[in-house]
């Protein structure tokens, strides 16, 4: 294959749940780029996501809650009789809240749980069974984070999910090598977000002191990453874990 051609995802359909975040737009901006036909996913963020659609063109935008599995199931049996069959799954939406141990209630671990893990499993599910029907290959990506490999404080809920979610991604390369679906994830650091600066300057300046590259992460960092294990010059690349930290990941801890 000719180097022009190792990130062309021209012919591919892609699903990019949470598709009005900073990580989602960006990622959704950069597959289009690509060539990808793009399907974005909102819950609340209807408004942000049909401005995101009209500035890339993308063709299809769809509503779902990743909460409830059969939501899940509705939305891809329609994607499939509209022949939109995605061939590249993002699964990128995601709760993140904050309590510790000794203070959040059952309901927190519940809920987190629900999106981060269940919507996921539901999503792989039901697009790879589509696949497999049809014969198709495919690729899968699942936003993670490295709170999955080292928590923080207030955070054991989320760190939790996301630590699930890297096992679960090698557990689904390991079913679905079979049909030719390959899954990954990619464990993003320390994203900026306007103002957070001013609402967390102690981390921030904590991060920026001993990050290797110094600075803060941005969604297109994130998105480079997901169009690599998506493309061709990912093609017998499954089961791993992509972390974009700036070398956080790197520092030792003792």
């Amino acid at each position: 294959m000719v180097v022009s051609d190792l990130l062309d995802l021209t012919g591919k359909t892609a699903l990019i749940t949470g598709a009005s975040g900073r990580n989602g737009s960006a990622i959704a901006r950069k597959l289009s780029d690509a060539g990808a036909r793009v399907v974005l996913h909102y819950h609340q963020g209807k408004a942000d996501v049909e401005k995101l659609a009209n500035g890339i063109g993308a063709e299809r935008i769809i509503g779902c809650d990743l909460s409830k599995p059969k939501k899940i199931q509705a939305m891809i049996n329609r994607l499939i009789v509209e022949d939109y069959i995605p061939d590249l799954l993002v699964n990128n939406a995601g709760l993140q809240t904050v309590g510790s141990i000794t203070d959040a209630g059952a309901q927190v671990w519940k809920d987190i749980n629900k999106v981060n893990l269940g919507g996921v499993y539901a999503l792989t599910k039901y697009v790879a069974n589509a696949l497999i029907v049809e014969e198709r290959s495919g690729a899968m990506v699942n936003i993670a984070s490295i709170e999955g490999l080292d928590p923080a404080e207030g955070h054991a809920h989320y760190a939790a999910s996301k630590a699930a979610l890297l096992l679960y991604t090698r557990a689904s390369a390991l079913e679905l090598g079979q049909y030719n679906i390959r899954v990954n994830a990619v464990a993003p650091g320390l994203i900026s977000r306007p103002g957070i600066e001013t609402d967390w300057p102690d981390g921030v300046q904590r991060w920026q002191d001993r990050a290797p590259l110094t600075r803060l992460g941005t969604g297109e960092d994130v998105a480079n990453a997901v169009l690599f294990l998506l493309s061709p010059a990912a093609v017998w690349v499954s089961g791993n874990t992509l972390t974009v930290d700036g070398g956080m990941s790197a520092q030792n801890r003792w």
